[in-house]
């Protein structure tokens, strides 16, 4: 994410969540707010999309192991 993309999206996030929350900053710690929750989501963001990733990846795996035993079943049980 680019710098100039980071401030604009901090400083509107920023300026949301002081809203949601009732409190009233100044405009350089509205920008501040905004900008170091839109940096903590990231990483937040990216170990979840990691977690869901490795969840994903046992799930895939599970049903590969389940697809291949039941063609396995079935090539055994013709003989």
């Amino acid at each position: 994410m680019s710098v100039v993309l980071l401030i604009i999206i901090g400083t509107a996030a920023g300026f949301i969540a002081t809203r949601l929350l009732g409190l009233e900053l100044g405009v350089p710690q509205t920008i501040a707010v905004g900008i170091l929750g839109a940096l903590i989501g990231r990483w937040v963001l990216s170990f979840l999309l990691a977690a869901m990733g490795a969840m994903a990846g046992l799930i895939g795996a599970i049903l590969g192991a389940i697809i291949l035993i039941l063609i396995y079943q079935k090539i055994t049980q013709k003989r």
